[in-house]
């Protein structure tokens, strides 16, 4: 039997990942555009993916095809609006609008007052980090596309929940894959960037697919087969934490003190969910 990383770790590892690659998926926008580089993220990904796990397609039940299905919709589409809003607004800014949609997930249906103790502490976070203050400097068009990323994202964890149930991990986020390439394809196609494709570009490409693709979703389809989804979703409150960091590193974004008190906020919320996570998995075996 193969060893596998643990649930929480694998979500971490997931977010760092993601997040760089978003950071190196930014810098291929002026050659690729928006959809080019989605297009070649999740081309690429769904190649990979399908090489590795080698899925056998025809074998595949009529309650698999329903829950994988809808999977894939959601991941491409969560990606090509995630972009759209990425070429707009600056990284930290586009994660933590996206996380909206999560950090609502996790607030449904909560009774436990430990886990509303993270769900605020992550809200608080989102408050600090979020420019309220120069709002109307932000352009409304990549903020709006990064809520409505964020919602998709939280379809996408509901989903990737149930197809975890029906399918292994790998089979279900390589076949996923392929319509999640089907959605984002004819965008790439269709704003040109494709075509200003070179070795060196193709390369960047590859290196975003595997970061921000191949990788985090493995690890992500992972996790949520041990992990209850409310428990994932405050768990990923660390993305804007990540993307922030990420944001100063490479991409030259500076934060505020209210903004990195926010990082420390949304850090230590991750971390309580973390805590709890651990807590429910030892006592579900």
């Amino acid at each position: 039997m193969k060893k596998q990383l643990p649930p929480i770790p694998a979500v971490l590892l997931a977010i760092v990942s993601v997040q760089g690659g978003a950071a190196v998926a930014k810098g291929l926008f002026p050659a690729l555009g928006s959809g080019g580089t989605a297009a070649i993220r999740t081309s690429l990904s769904c190649i990979i993916l399908l090489a590795i796990f080698r899925p056998n397609l025809r074998k595949l039940t009529a309650q698999q095809w329903k829950a994988v299905v809808p999977y894939g919709l959601a991941l491409g589409t969560m990606n090509l609006v995630f972009y759209l809003a990425l070429e707009r607004i600056p990284l930290g800014i586009a994660v933590t609008l996206e996380f909206v949609g999560p950090l609502v997930l996790a607030v449904t249906g909560s009774r436990k007052l430990q886990d509303l103790l993270w769900v605020v502490m992550a809200a608080a976070g989102i408050v600090l980090i979020a420019p309220w203050s120069i709002a109307g400097n932000i352009d409304m068009v990549g903020a709006l596309l990064a809520l409505l990323a964020g919602t998709l994202w939280a379809f996408y964890i509901v989903l990737g929940g149930r197809v975890s149930r029906v399918l292994p991990g790998g089979a279900a986020v390589s076949i996923g894959m392929i319509f999640a390439t089907l959605v984002v394809l004819p965008f790439g196609i269709a704003g040109g960037g494709l075509t200003q494709l070179t070795p060196v570009l193709l390369l960047a490409g590859a290196g975003v697919a595997i970061l921000s693709g191949a990788l985090p979703y493995s690890l992500e389809m992972q996790a949520l087969r041990q992990l209850p989804a409310r428990t994932f979703s405050i768990l990923m409150s660390l993305e804007p934490a990540v993307a922030s960091v990420f944001s100063f590193l490479f991409l030259n974004e500076h934060f505020s003190f209210s903004e990195w008190l926010a990082v420390i906020l949304i850090v230590a919320a991750s971390a309580g969910a973390a805590i709890t996570a651990k807590k429910k998995t030892v006592s579900d075996v």
